[in-house]
């Protein structure tokens, strides 16, 4: 740099100047002093021409190229858009890392985010009545309905949750399969009629939708992955047309594998049971040679003909999974033994999460 700043100088003044030898030593004694040393490289160029300006060799033009040069110098003044510039890149840098610091506080409190799509740890139940089964059901109640299903095969009853105000409901496939007509009843005594929009028989789901309805309470879906063995869960649905009917229980096990059959004439009959595999064994009846197998959640809640489609629902108010089938004591269908034992089996409700694009689409599988 002050070599560069030396050249500059002679070629500024000739040789036949003798006085001018002197001169960059003034101009470099100046510099040590100089708060903003060293200068920054783009702004060198103009310290020549004040150099310049320095010598007096008794010429008045000399003097005039002084008065020129010193109004002309801005050193300090443009130096100082560096530290500015500085300041400037510094706060955006803040900015957006305050903007990130925001986005991650959001993603792990998880606020801007849809309650249908909540964890397990979403608490829909007041908090007066948090973790209590009577909190459960005043909570979730009103998301739960009673559906009967007329077919050739006669009549069945299952259950369904509510999963959208204008009154989108899912049930399990075999409810409804084969149905010429769906009366659904909600928890408040309403009575509406229903239509399929799609099925998925491989998992033992389907979605309808009530002609009509508007403002209803939705249930609020949980995260089935979050599940362990040992959790309190409350199920609710209208076994043997009981409806609104509440039991509880554990969760006994997770990822058993549950077959069921995809035939439509396989469906429960008019005693509303439905038949189902576990284990090599076959239970309320023959599944046929048509099934689909899923993995299940397993509670000792009791579950009855009549609560397939209806929730099963942890202590916070989230649905974790809708109950699909039961263990009988009997494989006989017609036997009077046949009823609950504590064995009852839901499909997790990421299954059905992840199937609803399908079912809303109108697939019918």
């Amino acid at each position: 740099m002050t070599e560069s700043f030396r050249r500059s100088s002679e070629y500024e003044h000739p040789e036949s100047h003798g006085p001018q030898s002197a001169y960059p030593e003034q101009q470099h004694t100046p510099s040590p002093v100089n708060p903003e040393w060293p200068p920054p490289p783009a702004y060198e160029p103009a310290q020549p021409a004040v150099a310049a300006g320095g010598g007096h060799d008794g010429n008045g033009d000399d003097g005039t190229a002084v008065l020129a040069a010193v109004p002309a110098r801005p050193e300090p003044k443009r130096r100082a858009k560096g530290p500015l510039v500085l300041l400037a890149a510094v706060a955006i840098v803040a900015a957006a890392i305050g903007g990130g610091t925001a986005y991650g506080i959001q993603e792990l409190t998880g606020k801007g985010t849809a309650a249908s799509t909540s964890s397990t740890s979403t608490n829909v139940v007041p908090s007066s009545a948090r973790g209590t089964i009577a909190g459960v059901v005043a909570a979730v109640n009103p998301s739960i309905v009673e559906i009967n299903a007329t077919s050739n095969a006669g009549q069945s009853t299952g259950s369904g949750v509510i999963i959208t105000g204008d009154g989108q409901i899912i049930t399990n496939n075999h409810v409804i399969s084969g149905a010429s007509s769906i009366k659904v009843t909600t928890s408040d005594g309403k009575s509406y009629t229903a239509q399929v929009v799609g099925t998925d028989s491989k998992k033992d789901l389907a979605l309808i939708k009530l002609q009509g309805a508007s403002g209803l309470k939705a249930a609020t879906l949980g995260n089935s992955d979050g599940l362990q063995v040992g959790d309190q869960v409350v199920a609710i649905g209208s076994p043997e047309g009981l409806s609104d009917t509440v039991t509880s229980g554990i969760i006994s096990a997770l990822n058993r594998d549950v077959t069921v059959p995809t035939d439509e004439n396989q469906q429960q009959g008019g005693d509303g049971r439905w038949p189902f595999a576990f284990g090599g064994r076959q239970f309320n009846g023959d599944t046929g040679s048509s099934t689909t197998t899923y993995k299940a959640i397993q509670t000792d809640a009791s579950l009855n003909p009549g609560n397939s489609g209806g929730a099963l629902i942890d202590l916070n108010g989230n649905v974790i999974g809708i109950n699909s089938a039961m263990y009988s004591a009997s494989s006989d269908s017609t036997s009077s033994s046949a009823g609950s034992v504590g064995l009852g089996f839901a499909i997790p409700i990421n299954t059905v999460k992840s199937d609803l694009a399908t079912l809303r689409s109108g697939s019918q599988s």
